[in-house]
């Protein structure tokens, strides 16, 4: 992956991942907010409240840069969620009932970083915590109109962060899945590039992009009407999914276009692959107009090439196929790779 696009990925990142956003939005709120509070504790002299803001501030920024760092939203969505809660219990005891108002952005958030149960658990545990040590109190009815106040703003934020997850998956759903023929799309096959271009390159795993093209699906869509053309469609994506292994992803690249990621294959086992699937659609992909035969360009991916440069030797190998009379495959490969040097017809 190149630095630029590395760049890009980085960017992007709290835009794609939800909770990363989550996390982030805490942390800068956390450094924002709290900050001028445990300055001004220090200069008070109450060091134990300045400690108290100075370790909840560290918490939040540790986790936040251990989530940009590695990726993993999971645990560092916990560990924020626990140090927010903890923190703004130990805020409520040290300073009283100021310090009870820390706790109901921590009740809203817990729902956003972690799952529901442990979120429940958490708030659960934190109005428990502040009512069992009851200092931050001043009557018995302020404390429980806290905890009932306390438990609507915890509902409130289930359903809304239930509603928002439901809502956050249909439209990533509608983002990456091509509504034809229930494949991933482009989108997603850009995704799946760059990751498993970053796999090789830090395994050394082979991997094969093959592109392939239904030849002359224009005329069965002009003779025989489009309803034809997408009944082609979905025979060839079920005949290729019967003969592919689970952990091969295939992908709809544009009109009768698909591209199939095969990892961990290269050489003679590639193209015993490819010399299958062209026998597969030979022998059972028909249409009204007779029989239905498609071209392959096959790319394996070279050490620390970039994704543009892979697709586009896949593309100029299927453009060769097809320009040699279709129905064939092309390795992009054949003059560097021995074994498959035979063409394949």
């Amino acid at each position: 992956m190149s630095d630029e696009n590395a760049k890009c990925s980085i960017a992007s990142r709290p835009i794609s991942d939800f909770r990363l956003s989550i996390i982030t939005l805490l942390g800068v709120s956390a450094f924002l907010g709290i900050t001028p509070f445990a300055v001004m504790r220090y200069l008070q002299g109450n060091l134990l409240a300045g400690l108290v803001d100075t370790t909840i501030l560290l918490g939040i920024c540790s986790a936040l840069v251990y989530a940009w760092v590695t990726g993993d939203t999971r645990r560092s969505g916990v560990v924020v969620a626990s140090v927010a809660c903890g923190g703004a219990v130990v805020v409520g005891i040290v300073v009283g009932e100021p310090g009870l108002f820390w706790l109901y952005p921590c009740l809203v958030t817990t729902f956003f970083l972690v799952n529901p149960r442990i979120a429940v658990a958490l708030n659960i545990a934190s109005v428990i915590a502040l009512m069992v040590h009851g200092g931050a109190f001043r009557s018995d009815v302020q404390m429980w109109s806290f905890a009932s106040t306390a438990f609507v703003v915890s509902a409130c934020a289930y359903v809304f962060a239930h509603r928002n997850h439901d809502q956050r998956e249909r439209l990533e759903h509608l983002a990456t899945i091509d509504p034809l023929t229930g494949i991933k799309n482009r989108r997603s096959m850009d995704q799946e590039l760059d990751l498993a271009a970053a796999n090789a390159q830090r395994t050394g795993l082979p991997y094969a992009l093959v592109m392939l093209d239904i030849d002359h699906f224009k005329k069965i869509n002009d003779e025989h009407g489009h309803g034809v053309g997408d009944g082609v469609l979905t025979d060839l994506l079920a005949l290729l999914k019967q003969n592919t292994r689970k952990s091969d992803q295939l992908f709809r690249y544009g009109g009768e276009e698909f591209v199939l990621l095969l990892p961990g294959v290269d050489g003679i086992g590639l193209k015993a692959v490819m010399n299958n699937l062209q026998q597969v659609l030979r022998k059972y992909m028909k249409h009204p107009g007779g029989s239905v035969t498609a071209s392959f360009g096959v790319a394996l991916l070279e050490h620390g090439e970039s994704v543009d440069s892979w697709l586009a030797r896949a593309d100029a190998a299927l453009y060769e196929a097809k320009e040699a009379g279709r129905d064939r495959v092309v390795f992009a490969d054949a003059q560097r790779t021995p074994e498959l040097a035979a063409e394949t017809a």
